[in-house]
């Protein structure tokens, strides 16, 4: 019997060949042996995506140019294809499973891989029938955890609705982005405006929620009010409470009034200790990483974009250190439980920190086998890295494995207890609420810090005095005028966590305790790279770690939001419910994709009419045009003096024409000459002058420098010393 193993890549490949006892390469598989596996084993690999689905222009080559009237584009079956560069590893792999009796599918064990699997298989044209399947299932690529898994596989038959979600999802954004991006495009180039715009089913309402952010910031009204707030001096001690119940005052009328109806009055007076309540209180670690929660924290502390943490985090799964990176769950079972706990100590070596691991029992909070649906939290694996090791690592690796460990190793530690004090002071008929917190026991916190942390001492977390109820106080009030602030620009953490619940404004910690009642937009494996995307097609663009919707997505925000469908996320995450339930048999592929025709279809019929009556997108495309001719006018240094009908410009590596390749034309002028850096100033002067001025700065090979002008004769440039 042979036995063929299909990984998604090479290096997954690998991991699973340094598991087993021999392994010789070969050509695009290795052979190998072990006393889990069968006789007559091998491994072979595809390049992720061997299989891609075909562009139009391959089911008719008339779709090859973009026109209105080739839309709707809806085939009848879908072709896939094999992407040149991957033919010969294709064939490899297709002739390895033909000769197979027994197929073990080992991508990644996710929706995604299953897809890679099958499509590859499908495209193989071999008789599945007659191919036992099996399936590895696991959570590490250490060597235990891969043996285990091979002496435990499962019936890889019954993964296969899961291949057929991840091919709806597939084919379902192939439709929408085949038919909406060509409409949107066509009509906004009718409309004056250049390039191509491309819409996407996730795409488009995550772009949306930045613009909406953006908006919201731009036409935010800051609208002033007066606080009414009480500085208490007890025991030559000051400290600061809020009128309770709180409330603001839009003007110093109504202060006034409040002022007077309470009898109280600005500056010093007296005051009386109405009531003290002193409370233990305990506060829990916080939860175990999904991918989402840990792409939003390392963003926050850190900067690192989405995709950096998540390539970051897959090379550490891929070093064996950390658990399998795409999941959307913040539970562990007890199996995990149990190996991380006679390592707490090898892991405790790592953190250099006093702390004390006592809580050996599973907490409900974090370890739950009902909650772990495909992968567990992601978590430190059985392999304890030395301290060397890590410091070899890159700093985001470093940053990344360090928060994990101090996470996972906090659900071991005691909860952080502080005790809680409410103090409320009565000045004339009105009251004042302060509250302090006096930490008992560091517990978990501990483990955190070594990290720089916002100072305690300040108005909702001071130091209290001792005070007794009835006791006399001196009081001075203050009434200090501040304004409203608008809503905080979205960085990539905060938007992976609004895309993860489908835009309900959420903190990191709510949106994990009710991940499995949201259905959010994407999956834990694409959001990262929606993001890039929308930044590699210049419609995102990030400042200081805030996100930033460009004009050319404002223009796209502009033209879409005229289409309710492609903007909203609660729409979209409907989308991904019904998808998730294909794989449950709940939905099938084809009720799902006649409804993705008809709402292509209701684009095709009704986004010209829109387009032609919004006044907005109109004034919007107006401006638009008007800056890119503003733009083009800035960025053309003058006329080439080589083809003659071509303007000068920019190239990146060099300034070159217009029509450079395109018409043939080959004129170039470079960046630096002669060691020197030449400006568009001196470009601008050559191009239209024929000269330039004396400029400093050029060396000579000794590495003297010298000043000299510089011309253009016959289209080529050389040094004027006259």
């Amino acid at each position: 019997m042979k036995t063929v193993i299909l990984a998604e890549k090479p290096s997954q490949a690998r991991s699973y060949v340094e598991a087993f006892k021999n392994g010789i390469k070969k050509q695009g598989y290795y052979a190998v042996s072990d006393p889990v596996l069968p006789n007559s084993t091998v491994v072979t690999y595809g390049f992720g995506h061997l299989v891609e689905l075909a562009t139009p222009d391959k089911y008719n080559p008339e779709y090859k140019k973009w026109a209105l009237s080739n839309l709707p584009i809806f085939p009848d079956n879908y072709k896939f294809i094999v992407p040149n560069d991957k033919k010969a590893q294709f064939k490899v792999v297709k002739d390895l499973l033909k000769e197979a009796d027994e197929i073990i599918v080992a991508t990644d064990s996710d929706r995604e891989g299953e897809n890679i699997a099958w499509s590859i298989m499908n495209q193989a044209h071999m008789n599945l029938k007659t191919k036992t399947i099996k399936r590895l299932w696991i959570n590490s690529l250490e060597k235990d955890a891969i043996l285990k898994g091979f002496k435990n596989l499962q019936d890889g038959r019954k993964f296969y609705d899961r291949f057929k979600e991840a091919q709806t999802r597939q084919i379902s954004d192939w439709l929408v982005g085949m038919n909406a991006s060509p409409l949107y495009t066509l009509l906004l180039n009718k409309a004056g405006i250049r390039g191509v715009y491309s819409i996407g089913r996730v795409q488009t309402p995550t772009l949306y929620m930045v613009y909406q952010r953006d908006q919201t910031i731009k036409n935010f009204k800051h609208e002033p009010y007066f606080e009414l707030n009480a500085e208490i001096l007890a025991h030559d001690q000051k400290f600061v409470a809020k009128l309770d119940p709180y409330q603001r005052f839009k003007d110093e009328k109504g202060l006034i009034t409040f002022m007077e109806a309470k009898n109280v009055q600005k500056g010093q007076q007296d005051g009386l200790i109405k009531d003290v309540q002193k409370q233990a209180k305990k506060s829990a670690s916080p939860r175990l990483f999904s991918l989402s929660s840990l792409q939003s924290t390392i963003n926050k502390k850190f900067h690192a974009s989405a995709n950096q943490t998540l390539q970051a985090v897959q090379s550490l799964y891929e070093a064996k250190l950390l658990t399998y990176p795409r999941t959307d769950s913040n539970y562990i079972t007890e199996e995990e439980f149990n190996y991380l706990l006679p390592n707490l100590n090898q892991y405790l070596n790592l953190v250099s920190k006093e702390v004390s691991l006592n809580q050996t029992e599973p907490n409900k909070r974090y370890v739950n086998g009902k909650k772990v649906q495909e992968h567990h939290a992601i978590i430190m694996t059985k392999t304890v890295p030395t301290k060397e090791q890590l410091e070899q690592l890159p700093k985001l690796q470093q940053q990344i494995y360090n928060i994990v460990l101090r996470t996972t190793l906090a659900m071991f530690a005691d909860p952080y207890e502080y005790e809680e004090t409410t103090i409320i002071t009565q000045i004339g008929a009105a009251n004042f609420k302060a509250t302090g917190k006096v930490p008992t026991k560091q517990g978990w916190k501990a483990l955190f810090q070594d990290k720089a942390e916002k100072s305690s001492q300040d108005e909702d977390n001071q130091t209290l005095p001792e005070v007794n109820k009835g006791e006399a106080v001196q009081a001075n009030l203050v009434t200090p005028q501040k304004e409203t602030t608008p809503p905080k620009p979205f960085t990539e953490g905060t938007l992976i966590t609004a895309m993860k619940t489908a835009g309900k404004t959420l903190d990191d910690e709510e949106a994990q305790s009710i991940l499995k009642d949201v259905e959010g937009i994407g999956t834990e494996a694409t959001r990262a790279n929606v993001l890039e995307t929308l930044k590699k097609r210049n419609y995102l663009t990030t400042t200081k770690n805030q996100l930033h919707v460009t004009p050319q997505g404002i223009t796209l925000c502009k033209a879409v939001e005229l289409e309710p469908l492609l903007t909203s996320p609660e729409m979209t995450a409907q989308w991904e419910k019904a998808l998730k339930q294909i794989s449950t048999k709940q939905w099938t592929q084809e009720k799902f994709l006649a409804n993705i025709k008809k709402f292509v279809q209701k684009l095709i019929d009704e986004v010209p009419e829109q387009f032609n009556s919004s006044e907005s997108l109109k004034t919007q495309v107006t401006g638009q045009r008007e800056a890119e001719a503003k733009a083009k006018e800035k960025a053309e240094l003058g006329s080439c003096p080589s083809c003659k009908t071509g303007m000068i410009v920019d190239k990146g590596k060099f300034y070159g024409c217009t029509n450079y390749k395109s018409e043939k034309c080959s004129f170039t002028l470079p960046k630096r000459w002669a060691s020197k850096t030449l400006g568009k100033t001196a470009i601008k002067a050559l191009i239209t002058k024929g000269k330039t001025n004396s400029l400093k700065g050029f060396k000579k090979k000794n590495g003297d420098t010298f000043e000299a002008k510089l011309k253009l004769e016959n289209n080529k440039l050389s040094f004027d010393f006259s």
